[in-house]
């Protein structure tokens, strides 16, 4: 089986990658934050993970390098487990991993921040590189209310409502987590949280915290959550991905 992960190659294999064609690599940028009662901090962390490997997969010739797996998460900080950098902080970050990779001769670089708090930053830098870095293509999905949709949309092939799907720690993404490490879910825990249209309250959620909104950290109801729902969501989300990008990057 082909490794595409750079994490569990040697530099010699990667450059042999690189000599086949290989210039297209994917990363995620998640977060390390409370998600709900019960879900795991590394929760978007584990999705963006999973996304970017099924990514690389599906568009081929591309390799997948590790996660970023702290981001923006002031408006969670109230809130034990979650640790937060400054925009300027994940920016210089990103800024840095992307020029290490460009040196090495990638020339489309690929970005899935899976948390919305990274959005914002991730676009700011993708421009800054794109201006800085010669003959490279820096590409990254970040349309938050884009991505919110979709995924209901996805839920809503269950019968499950786009509030209940949610925008944290509801069904859709508790869907996801079951999917991806079953053992770090507690659906015992597992309650109801905002149940309102998150689209509208996102400003107040950036300014005032997620406490604004919700006390048990969930924004959705993750109760109807299952494994295979997840294992669906993913596969639905990784396939939008790869048609946006096919459209910027010539893999």
């Amino acid at each position: 089986m082909v490794k595409i992960q750079i994490s569990e190659m040697s530099w010699v294999d990667i450059q042999k990658a690189l000599d086949r064609g290989s210039s297209t690599v994917v990363f995620a940028v998640g977060s390390n934050e409370q998600h709900g009662p019960h879900l795991p901090t590394s929760t978007d962390s584990l999705i963006g993970e999973a996304l970017a490997n099924k990514v690389a997969g599906k568009l081929g010739n591309t390799l997948q390098a590790p996660s970023i797996n702290v981001g923006c998460s002031e408006h969670h900080m109230a809130l034990p487990g979650t640790v937060s950098l400054k925009p300027e902080t994940l920016k210089s970050l990103i800024r840095d991993y992307c020029v290490s990779l460009a040196k090495h001769g990638f020339k489309n670089i690929i970005i899935l921040p899976s948390h919305g708090g990274n959005f914002d930053a991730v676009r700011e830098v993708v421009n800054e590189l794109n201006q800085s870095l010669e003959e490279v293509n820096v590409v990254a999905y970040t349309d938050l209310k884009g991505l919110l949709r979709f995924l209901a949309e996805f839920s809503s092939k269950y019968g499950i409502s786009a509030n209940e799907s949610g925008a944290h720690a509801g069904e859709s993404e508790t869907s996801m987590v079951l999917a991806i490490r079953k053992d770090l879910v507690d659906m015992e825990h597992a309650e109801e949280g905002f149940m309102g249209s998150v689209e509208d309250k996102i400003d107040l959620v950036w300014s005032q915290g997620i406490k604004a909104l919700t006390k048990n950290g969930v924004l959705g109801d993750p109760r109807k959550a299952e494994v295979g729902k997840g294992e669906e969501y993913l596969e639905l989300w990784a396939e939008k991905m790869v048609d946006i990008i096919r459209k910027q990057v010539d893999v």
